[in-house]
């Protein structure tokens, strides 16, 4: 097989692939075979009808159109391996030549355009050393967190005064466009000072007694009319304040297990140290991917960059196309941050030669259907017959291999070296665990048993 390999763009590049009869041979084979399993040649059993019949009865162009199908895909697997080129997307395939026959000298020849990894040169890490801030709890965190415990046994007691900051009030809410009515909510509990709903409503709503009416323009936040400016009219139905408990020991008693509050304060500080260290362990994250990022100029794929803008403004409102100069803007940057932190852990983790084992996969796949609250088998199951599973084996090996880079370097916070182990777990001992071949194996096994239960089901179905 010969491959030339053009650079289109610095992440963009055109391969050209040449292949040899011998090489083609095993796919046309393939083909043949494939094709006589499903027709009919007088005096041949089915599945048994010679190589040289199907060319004649079917035509050696059906039989060359199975095997490109089938053996494009692998053999471009096979030229971005050897070329060692990382696609970031599907490659747009044009298949240039083919054999018009089976005597016909004619080499298969495709080219394959696709978005790549740029090349990243990253830094060594031995010796490296990472500045982490300091983990720090104050007094202030602690009562913070105290009121926070205090809001969970707090009670709304209604009060006969004009709503201000920090009151509930029960509102009817009605907006209009041209004297239309477009919108309207009954009932809705709503604090002041929250900011939580309409810009305007929180201005409109302080001084206002139970019973009381008034009315604003306000841009509406979702729905239809999205974006759109109308007239907000709002009636205040009631209006309570939150009454909390004092804090002593019989409120200790009551939101905790302990008998007194230095007690329950005492536990508290030690939540939010444990906190505190948990941030600091993210900041160590952020800090060293931020060092072996330092001086690298990292060019993204242009096409994957605008696929993932689009869908992250997706994400911030209903129709992409109207989103504002700053939606686009902080969409571009989020991208761009996300695109190049992916290509250097995937650098990351081919430099440090991880390996991602069958069980690091389901044991990710499960945790994520947890999180959601899904089956986790059968939440594997649909990754498998998605072909996703490539993405998830490159989700772990992302992972393992920031953990295993954070470990070989030493961070600091203000001159002590820090520990911390207790996040960063420490590197698998178990060499002969079963490696993502084994993984890609199941995942081929399980599309085969698919398939088969598809065939086998119209069978069941006659009984």
């Amino acid at each position: 097989m010969k491959i030339s390999v053009r650079n289109l763009e610095p992440t963009k590049v055109k391969l050209t692939i040449t292949v040899d009869p011998e090489e083609f041979d095993p796919y046309l084979d393939a083909a043949r075979k494939e094709i006589a399993k499903q027709v009919n040649v007088p005096g041949f059993r089915k599945g048994h009808v010679p190589g040289k019949i199907i060319d004649q009865r079917i035509g050696f162009a059906a039989v060359a159109g199975e095997a490109v199908n089938n053996g494009v895909p692998e053999l471009y697997s096979k030229a971005l391996e050897e070329k060692k080129i990382r696609p970031m997307a599907q490659p747009e395939i044009d298949v240039q030549e083919v054999p018009a026959s089976a005597k016909d000298e004619t080499k298969l020849k495709f080219t394959a355009t696709v978005e790549r990894r740029p090349d990243i040169e990253l830094p060594e890490l031995e010796g490296l050393e990472i500045e982490v801030p300091k983990a720090q709890v104050t007094d202030e965190d602690v009562d913070k967190r105290l009121e926070t415990l205090r809001q969970r046994f707090g009670t709304l007691v209604g009060v006969d005064r004009p709503a201000a900051k920090g009151d509930f009030a029960n509102i009817d809410l009605n907006a209009e466009i041209d004297g239309e009515t477009v919108d309207s909510q009954e009932g809705v509990s709503y604090e002041l000072g929250s900011n939580t709903m309409l810009d305007g409503l929180d201005e409109a709503l302080e001084g206002l007694s139970a019973g009381e009416e008034t009315s604003f323009e306000g841009t509406l936040e979702a729905g239809e009319h999205e974006g759109q400016k109308a007239l907000v009219k709002v009636k205040v139905n009631s209006v309570k304040a939150e009454e909390l408990p004092e804090l002593n020991d019989d409120f200790a008693q009551e939101a905790s297990e302990f008998d007194t509050l230095e007690e329950l304060k005492a536990d508290v500080r030690k939540a939010a140290e444990r906190d505190a260290e948990g941030r600091q362990a993210t900041e160590a994250r952020d800090a060293f991917i931020a060092k072996i990022e330092e001086g690298l100029e990292i060019p993204v794929p242009k096409g994957v960059k605008a696929e993932m803008i689009e869908q992250q403004l997706k994400n911030v409102t209903a129709d992409p196309s109207k989103a504002t100069d700053d939606q686009k803007a902080e969409a571009e940057q989020t991208v761009v941050k996300d695109l190049t932190d992916q290509m250097v852990l995937d650098a990351l983790a081919e430099k440090l030669d991880v390996k991602v084992s069958q069980a690091d996969v389901m044991n990710f796949l499960a945790s994520i259907a947890q999180q959601y609250g899904m089956d986790p088998s059968h939440f594997i199951n649909a990754i498998v017959q998605n072909g996703q599973l490539g993405s998830a084996v490159q989700e772990v090996a992302r992972s393992k291999g920031l953990l295993a880079g954070m470990r070989a370097v030493t961070f600091k916070s203000e001159g002590e070296t820090l520990d911390l182990s207790a996040f960063l777990g420490e590197a698998a001992e178990d060499e002969e665990a079963e490696s993502v071949e084994a993984a890609s194996a199941a995942a081929a096994v399980a599309d085969e048993l698919a398939g088969d239960k598809a065939d086998e089901a119209p069978a069941e179905n006659a009984e």
